[in-house]
């Protein structure tokens, strides 16, 4: 679709046609390893994260178990910038704690978190989730049938679960991966605050420090084919999901109770990781926020224009998956090149809508054409790479739309626009709510896109939370991504509920 397609475009131009600054040829390598780096230790602690929780939570039943199934889900509601500034505090060489356990037991911790690890660590907490949630649907949705068959074979109980249960989840598993790595590959916030130059960094830094587009959109080129490849990887993933789901004789799959150390060790496995993504860094940064006096008329003011900008962005991007989904459905190419705007990091999306804003500039002169341009531009940015996110659901609410309906309206002489509009969007509306509250959250929490097309000092929560952390004001750092926080927490909790609903035989006891 063209809308995802033209920044894309934009950069391929911005970079063949230069002129470069100097940061295009001398750290580009680097960066570029920094980033394959960071992407391997994020797949490996992400798996490892996702697919045994996943594990514990849909195939077991032990104290908490219901609970987690909510609990694991909310390091999505956070920003990875506010991981990033809850544990580089807490874990600071000058820090609190580092400081009481040197003059209490004399040693100190061998912990870096502005470093390579450290970002690994912290991009795992954050994206696990993704893993988690495909690979619990996944299990939650097999029928007992393939490891009722196993067992009446022989098959001992761990037989099943690696010959079995596994590998029908594994399609799933590689599609969570998938989507973990390309936010993984997008990210901007937290790894810059760690200190680790990735090639998104690069994007950013290119374009803020050399005032060079042409250089940014060198490195965007690498991250824009990495994201095709993940992309294409994940479209083959899900389309080999059939292969862990019977189509007829579903049956729940009875889940065994733990009892003893091992309903122990499950509770304090799930602890343990809920802890580490989010009630540990989050308890920090609102311990370090009650320390802080927060600024309210900026804080405010960054609200409004977020949430402005979320609800905006919300409806176009999910207006225009309506639109390709209801016209789209039977041409996949439509919906690979929406894809890849998804997959596309903010910054590179950003980066490619530089060159029509800059014409724009160059005939257009006045400080109310450029605020009016970037604002623009911010939104456009917002609904190119977020409408692929909308499309998914409301695709699928659009399934359960019977083809006679829309028959019966068209002999009664409406038009096919109007049947789309009157018949099948209301009877969808819960999936458009959904695209459209995926894209808000996504919205909210948005950081190096802003950073790149927003008008001058338009700030939203984000960009004030960034502009803090690099004074080192954490405690005033921590207000805007507590706040973003606080409006993701409950979206999260009902997207997550409307998946639970979602699979054979609804919410289970």
């Amino acid at each position: 679709m063209a809308v995802a397609i033209a920044p894309l475009v934009g950069v391929a131009v911005a970079a063949i046609r230069g002129p470069w600054a100097d940061i295009a040829t001398a750290p580009f390598a680097g960066y570029a390893l920094t980033s394959a780096l960071l992407a391997v230790g994020v797949a490996g602690l992400s798996t490892v994260f996702g697919l045994t929780s996943a594990w514990l939570v849909a195939t077991c039943r032990f104290p908490g178990s219901r609970v987690f199934e909510w609990l694991l889900v909310l390091p999505l509601a956070a920003p990875t910038f506010a991981l990033a500034y809850g544990y580089a505090d807490l874990f600071d060489v000058a820090g609190d704690l580092r400081m009481g356990l040197r003059q209490a037991a004399g040693f100190d911790l061998p912990v870096s978190m502005r470093s390579l690890p450290g970002a690994i660590f912290v991009l795992s907490l954050a994206f696990y989730p993704y893993v988690f949630l495909a690979v619990r649907d996944a299990l939650l949705n097999r029928s007992a049938v393939a490891a009722e068959a196993a067992r009446s074979l022989g098959a001992s109980p761990g037989t099943v679960l690696w010959r079995v249960t596994l590998p029908m989840a594994r399609p799933a598993l590689a599609a969570g991966l998938a989507l973990a790595l390309m936010e993984t590959l997008a990210d901007y916030g937290a790894v810059s605050f760690l200190s680790v130059q990735t090639l998104t960094t690069g994007v950013v830094r290119a374009w803020s420090v050399y005032g060079s587009p042409a250089s940014a959109a060198l490195f965007g080129l690498p991250l824009i084919g990495t994201a095709a490849v993940l992309l294409a990887f994940e479209r083959w993933s899900r389309s080999r999901r059939a292969y862990g789901v019977q189509a007829t004789g579903w049956r729940d799959t009875p889940r065994p109770i733990l009892s003893g150390w091992r309903a122990a060790l499950a509770t304090l496995a799930c602890t343990t990781l809920f802890v580490a993504a989010f009630a540990l860094p989050l308890g920090w940064l609102g311990w370090n926020a009650l320390q802080a006096t927060p600024e309210w008329p900026r804080l405010l003011h960054a609200s409004g224009r977020v949430f402005g900008l979320g609800v905006v962005a919300a409806g176009l991007a999910t207006a225009l998956a309506a639109a390709l989904a209801l016209s789209g459905g039977d041409r996949p190419l439509l919906t690979r090149l929406a894809g890849l705007g998804y997959a596309t990091p903010g910054a590179v999306m950003a980066i490619g809508l530089l060159v029509p804003a800059g014409l724009i500039w160059r005939n257009a002169s006045g400080p109310t054409v450029m605020f009016a341009t970037g604002l623009l531009m911010l939104i456009y940015a917002y609904a190119a790479r977020l409408m692929a996110a909308a499309l998914e659901p409301v695709s699928a609410a659009l399934t359960r739309v019977r083809p006679a309906m829309g028959d019966a309206a068209r002999t009664l002489g409406r038009s096919p626009l109007d049947v789309a509009w009157s018949v099948r969007a209301p009877m969808a509306k819960g999936g458009l709510l959904t695209a459209a509250l995926i894209v808000f959250i996504d919205v909210v929490k948005e950081l190096p896109a802003t950073l790149i097309l927003r008008p001058f000092n338009f700030d939203t929560l984000a960009v004030l939370a960034d502009a803090y952390a690099r004074d080192e004001r954490i405690g005033q750092a921590a207000w805007p991504a507590l706040m973003i926080v606080a409006v993701a927490v409950p979206a999260c909790l009902w997207l997550t509920r409307r998946i639970s609903r979602s699979r054979p035989g609804g919410d289970r006891p």
